[in-house]
């Protein structure tokens, strides 16, 4: 009722102050205004007729019958006027009755204003309670205040003030509070808030939008409305601080449970749902999915107590694998609740470091190095066998731990320590590594010829570890080091190579005389420390050009972590030719060596010209014999076509004597194209330009026709051919054109050295899948010699042919073969003829792939 009546108390107020005060009052000052103005024009006007009456009655009684005549129209219009001032007089009398009636209403609408202002009073009495205040927002002005909250509650009086709420509200409740009335005003949502202020005391807030206006109802509450609206402003707490907890708990990587007095889950963690391998919490508690064995859980239950919490490190299977947790359950009047550490690392690292100390203690054993270690009271805790063969101490003597003091005294007294004119004094020394944080290390010069570089290191919980390094050997080496230096300085400045080497930073080493001769530079100017710049300048008159000493010296001065090598030639003014060598060293330095190479230049310049000479005349020659080839087949062609032409009947008929002629031309013409054709085989393989026709032959069809065209030939050598093939010798792929050549010349050979009434043997056969066979005749055979320049060009053996041809012919044999791929031999024996095998693989026949 008290919010009911608070929202129309704002609508009364607007009616009450724009009708009781606005509009009534310019209502009252129009009208009189008006009624005024009325009644002065009535007056105005009758005022005016007066003055136009009056004299025209007077000239009327004056005037002559002819004037009266005149004026008696005008009569009429004086009646007139008269009429019109009647109508005014009436007029008036009539406003002034209206203006009575008028101020009769402005009486009523007084006492209207009287009584709202009135009820406006009951209103503001009625809010001016000290336990609420109202502040109302209408659109962006500024916000009215009605009415105080007590003083105790911390609100402040003034409205400035009130409305920074984080300055008397809590930091919780201001925040959420503000929110609230913003979404009032501007969303339009009405709130219920409980709030807290900085003194404790618990205020009502309630939010309402009523007639376009935003109300803020603040009730300081009493007695049981502040005593519930505490307990909810606790409930709330608590809430909060439990989701908060939960959320915590759910976050963490430890499983969390708890249970109720049965021993039943109640809630976990999704670290326990994961360790049980359920796939939420809400799962894991519906299914009871239990983390724990149920011997352990046996074991909390019957140990566990509210006074004493279960404590301990239990083992348990997590996803397959064995996981110790570290548990913790703690029990409470209505259930208990616990959390599991996973220490399985912990405990891995713990034996981890036992066999990390073990594998030390081992290692340590077995380096060559002597190590002894004390604790904090300079007594001894471990030490290696080096150390007991360095001292040569007995075993039981080190294992009662003696005291660092005493040891070195048992050393002195076995004469094994460095002599001290103040011995006292040096061991005081010796042991005061125990009292400083800095490692100390020492030589000590032992009376048996060795070296020892001693290493204390204080450790920072108190002991030191001694180390022992033995450098005997290091100084014998080291003074080997500085022999071998001298003798490789010596070695090098007898060099006949030119060699500097440059540090990192540019400047040089060490160089040799040969380096400073090759160059023509002083000594001076090749000095220790010199920088490459300035032997650069000095070498400038013998070659200054960009890619020689200035690439030198990018090389040498470079910052890159991979510095690379180079190597090249120059070639000086004074006609030298130098080798250089840029060699980086891994000390960071670089060496440079140069090598007079002038007379092996020469030479080689030399060579390199009457080479060029050769490979032109070879040029020449191939030009020469392509050029003649092809010049000589045109005119031989035309011959044998004329000669075969003169031998028909149609031309006429020759004598005896001219047909021999005609005989011996064709033949002629015939050997003559035969020796070009080769030529030019022979000159297409030597350029690489011969390529294979390759196609699917016939062999037996083959040998046919090879068979067929031997026939002249077997019968002007008085020879006979005996084949030995199967009659299914199948098909091979390669080129038929090149394949029957090889044929024909290997017959024609074997022909040719073959003895009249002799037989020419020819076998074939296939072997997988290529095609063997071999041709033998029973001629004079070949020596050792001749066999090895068989296949040579131009290579003939005249002996026991019956012709004598251009020896191209095994040559062409075999350069048609090795295009197939295959092999050729030729075995001969002197007097029992000549035997030539060959094999040809067959080839894949080509695939034309057609377009798309």
């Amino acid at each position: 009722m008290a919010r009911l009546g608070l929202s129309g108390f704002g609508q009364a107020e607007k009616r009450a102050d724009d009708q009781a005060k606005l509009r009534p009052a310019k209502a009252l000052r129009g009208r009189k205004r008006y009624q005024l103005m009325q009644i002065w024009s009535v007056c105005m006007g009758a005022t005016a007729l007066t003055g136009l009456i009056v004299p025209g009655l007077a000239r009327a009684q004056t005037s002559s019958p002819a004037e009266r005549l005149f004026t008696s129209v005008e009569t009429v219009g004086y009646s007139l006027v008269i009429g019109i001032i009647s109508a005014a007089l009436v007029s008036a009398v009539w406003l002034i009755r209206q203006r009575a009636r008028l101020e009769s209403e402005g009486a009523e609408m007084r006492s209207a204003l009287s009584e709202a202002n009135q009820q406006i009073s009951r209103y503001q009495a009625l809010i001016a309670d000290k336990n609420r205040r109202i502040v109302i927002w209408d659109g962006q002005n500024r916000p009215e205040f009605l009415g105080q909250l007590p003083v105790e509650t911390g609100a402040p009086p003034s409205d400035s003030d009130f409305l920074a709420f984080g300055r008397w509200l809590k930091p919780s409740s201001a925040g959420e509070l503000e929110k609230a009335i913003e979404k009032l005003r501007f969303d339009a949502h009405s709130f219920d808030l409980i709030v807290e202020t900085q003194r404790g005391e618990v205020l009502e807030v309630q939010g309402r939008l009523s007639g376009g206006r935003a109300f803020a109802h603040f009730v300081a509450l009493n007695n049981l409305r502040a005593e519930l609206a505490e307990l909810k402003i606790e409930r709330n707490r608590l809430k909060t601080s439990i989701a908060t907890f939960e959320a915590l708990l759910d976050a963490i990587e430890q499983p969390v449970w708890q249970r109720d007095a049965d021993g039943r889950l109640l809630w976990v963690n999704h670290a326990y749902s994961e360790a049980v391998e359920a796939g939420s919490p809400d799962q894991a508690v519906r299914e009871s999915r239990e983390v724990l064995t149920s011997l352990t859980r046996e074991k909390i239950k019957a140990s566990v107590t509210p006074e004493s919490p279960f404590h301990d490190t239990v083992s348990t299977a997590v996803r397959g694998n064995r996981t110790f947790y570290d548990v913790v359950d703690v029990r409470g009047p209505s259930g208990s609740c616990g959390m599991a550490i996973d220490v399985s690392q912990k405990e891995a690292l713990r034996e981890e470091l036992k066999r990390t100390l073990k594998s030390h203690a081992e290692t340590l054993d077995h380096l060559a190095t002597p190590v002894a270690i004390f604790d904090g009271n300079r007594r001894l805790q471990f030490f290696n066998q080096a150390f007991v063969q360095l001292w040569e101490l007995d075993h039981a003597f080190l294992e009662t731990r003696p005291d660092h003091a005493e040891l070195l005294d048992r050393l002195r007294s076995a004469h094994k320590l460095p002599e001290q004119l103040s011995w006292k004094a040096w061991k005081e020394s010796t042991l005061a590594v125990y009292r400083s944080l800095d490692t100390q290390t020492e030589l000590w010069h032992l009376p048996n010829g060795q070296t020892l570089r001693v290493i204390a290191s204080a450790h920072p919980q108190g002991g030191a570890t001694w180390v022992f390094e033995n450098l005997t050997e290091q100084v014998d080496l080291e003074t080997r080091y500085n022999t071998l230096l001298r003798v490789q300085g010596e070695t090098i400045d007898h060099l006949s190579e030119g060699v500097a080497v440059f540090g990192p930073d540019g400047r040089i080493q060490l160089s040799n005389p040969a380096f400073r001769a090759l160059w023509g530079i002083t000594e001076a100017e090749a000095r220790h420390g010199t920088h490459i710049r300035a032997i650069e300048t000095a070498c400038a008159p013998s070659y200054d050009k960009p890619d020689g000493w200035k690439s030198f010296s990018k090389i040498i001065t470079s910052f890159e972590d991979e510095r690379p090598s180079s190597q090249g030639t120059l070639e000086l003014y004074s006609g030298l030719v130098l080798d250089y060598a840029v060699t980086p060293l891994p000390n960071a330095q670089t060496m440079l060596t140069f090598v007079n190479i002038t007379d092996s230049v020469r030479a080689e310049r030399a060579l390199k010209e009457k080479n060029e000479a050769l490979r032109k005349a070879d040029e020449l020659k191939n030009d020469f014999v392509q050029h003649v080839s092809y010049e000589l087949r045109s005119p031989l062609t035309n011959i044998i076509g004329f000669t075969d032409l003169l031998k028909t009947p149609t031309i006429g008929s020759l004598n005896e004597r001219q047909a021999e002629y005609i005989d011996h031309i064709s033949t002629s013409s015939s050997v003559l194209l035969t020796i070009v054709n080769d030529i030019l085989d022979l000159a297409t393989v030597d350029a690489g330009i011969m390529r294979l026709d390759y196609s699917d032959i016939d062999l037996n069809d083959l040998l046919d026709d090879v068979s067929m065209q031997m026939t002249d030939r077997l019968q002007e050598g008085n020879v006979t051919l005996e084949i030995a093939a199967s009659a299914k010798l199948g098909h091979i792929v390669a080129d038929q054109q090149r394949l029957k050549q090889i044929l024909v010349k290997i017959l024609t050979n074997a022909v040719n050295f073959a003895p009249e009434g002799s037989a020419v043997e020819m076998k074939c056969w296939r072997e997988d899948s290529d095609f063997v066979f071999t041709v033998h005749d029973n001629g004079c055979g070949m020596t050792p010699d001749m066999l090895a320049t068989v296949f040579h060009r131009f290579s003939t053996n005249g002996k026991g042919g019956r012709r004598t041809g251009a020896g191209l012919g095994l040559s062409i044999v075999e350069s048609f073969v090795n295009l197939h791929n295959g092999q050729v031999s030729i075995d001969s024996t002197p007097g029992r003829g000549t035997t030539v095998a060959c094999r040809i693989p067959t080839a894949v026949m080509p695939q034309s792939v057609a377009a798309e």
